[in-house]
């Protein structure tokens, strides 16, 4: 006799309708908890990028700002530029102004100047080139640059300095001047052109103006029209 097959397990289920009712909710409930966690990773993911524009927003402004910041600085702070002379000479009559009578004459070697400094007279060949100077500079050579209408201001460095000497560099033109200590001058302060020299107390003085817009590039130089540059450099030069 043949053997009966064993006939498939069948899953039976709960004929129960209170049985039902449970499964079903639970099926729900783990619907529904995926559904919150979707919600939820969505809801993080919105935040990540928030927060991200909001970190590349705070970074652009700051750049922006410190841009702006450096903008600005660089004209608040910026070296104010140069005053504006005109060469030549307009026969204005400047109190304390000192007239002499050098003659123009190249030679080598050091000369003796009536003048403490100089402010004209025998000279060296090759003229000192304009500019600012830390470091006294050699007489002869300044005297050249006084030749070609260049004004020379030389002052006391024991007694210019800091806020005096920054104010009067704000004074002087860009070009044709020669700004230098000077050892052993009776005044604080001296400005010089070719055969012309005022003595001052002070970068205060208002005269210091005036004898610049009378005597830079003045047509009474011997050669008010050579160059202040090409020449020879001083130790101590600034600019």
């Amino acid at each position: 006799m043949t053997p009966t097959p064993p006939r498939p397990e069948v899953k039976r289920t709960s004929g129960n309708p209170a049985t039902q009712a449970q499964i079903a909710l639970t099926v729900k409930q783990q619907r529904e908890q995926k559904r919150q966690e979707k919600l939820a990773e969505y809801q993080k993911q919105l935040a990540r990028r928030r927060r991200s524009r909001l970190v590349w927003w705070v970074v652009g402004s700051a750049a922006a700002i410190a841009v702006i910041a450096v903008i600005v600085a660089s004209i608040v702070f910026a070296p104010a530029a140069a005053p504006t002379y005109t060469p030549g000479s307009a026969g204005a009559d400047i109190k304390g102004v000192q007239t002499f009578e050098n003659v123009t004459k190249h030679v080598d070697g050091h000369v003796d100047y009536p003048q403490n400094p100089p402010a004209g007279g025998p000279h060296n060949p090759v003229w000192l080139n304009c500019g600012i100077y830390d470091q006294p500079v050699p007489n002869e050579n300044a005297v050249h640059a006084l030749e070609h209408g260049a004004i020379w201001v030389t002052y006391d460095a024991g007694k210019v300095k800091g806020g005096e000497l920054a104010k009067l560099k704000t004074l002087l033109p860009s070009t044709y001047l020669v700004l230098s200590p000077y050892e052993g001058l009776d005044s604080p302060i001296v400005l010089s052109a070719w055969n012309h020299q005022l003595k001052l107390d002070s970068a205060d003085d208002e005269r210091i103006p005036q004898f610049i817009e009378e005597y830079w590039r003045s047509q009474n130089a011997p050669e008010p029209t050579a160059a202040c540059t090409g020449g020879v450099d001083a130790p101590g030069k600034q600019s």
